[in-house]
């Protein structure tokens, strides 16, 4: 299962959001392959190189990059990890020459909020989705043996069985505190900022019901909301 990081602008501060999660939990990204979703960081890809060293000084293991314009990267493309589509790998498109370059693609306007992430359909087992910008909103169950990572908080409006993962780059993101919210808990393994709870740590009587989740110190409490 691929771990997707989403860098944006300004790289520094995000290098440094990304320093403190590795020091509050040193071995996420072991073993973890990564694709790097490049999209906030269109028109400077003359630092990719850069980046790719960066990551890799941190033992964080790229096997692809999305969201990349090709075209931009130029004679870079060789020496960065293979592009990405939809899992799949695809080539520099061939210019005829003579003619005309692209036109570039407009810059994103500048994010106010924190993003978030909203998926329309149930985690599978074997998925992992990562969103580190934000919140991220399930609308379905999360099956054993998958698991959900966010930034800021996470909300399931369904059943809860594998894994869920919130703060993961600090448990105030955006002012707000990191809370995990189930329609029905049957979680494996619940953490915010670092402090994880396993299913066995879980009160039995919390089990199959409504619950929210949010760190209390250096503690997981979990609360029914029915």
């Amino acid at each position: 299962m691929a771990v997707v990081l989403m860098p944006d602008q300004p790289l520094v501060e995000w290098m440094a959001q990304l320093d403190a999660q590795i020091a509050r939990s040193p071995r996420f990204f072991d073993g973890r392959p990564v694709v790097l979703d490049l999209e906030g960081l269109a028109g400077a890809e003359a630092g990719f190189l850069a980046l790719i060293d960066d990551l890799a000084a941190r033992a964080i293991r790229i096997i692809g990059i999305e969201n990349a314009d090709e075209a931009a990267l130029g004679p870079l493309l060789p020496r960065l990890p293979p592009v990405l589509s939809g899992g799949r790998t695809v080539g520099l498109p061939v210019l005829v020459p003579g003619d005309p370059p692209p036109p570039p693609e407009p810059e994103p306007p500048p994010e106010r909020e924190p993003p978030a992430l909203v998926l329309d359909r149930p985690v599978r087992s074997g998925q992992s989705v990562a969103f580190t910008g934000g919140d991220v909103t399930v609308i379905g169950s999360v099956a054993s043996g998958s698991e959900v990572i966010a930034g800021g908080s996470i909300h399931v409006y369904g059943t809860l069985r594998g894994r869920a993962i919130a703060g993961l780059l600090g448990s105030g993101l955006g002012g707000v505190p990191a809370r995990i919210f189930c329609r029905r808990l049957e979680a494996e393994l619940l953490a915010i900022d670092g402090v994880y709870k396993t299913a066995d740590e879980m009160d039995p009587a919390l089990q199959g019901r409504a619950v929210q989740v949010w760190l209390d110190g250096d503690q997981i409490a979990i609360a029914a909301l029915d």
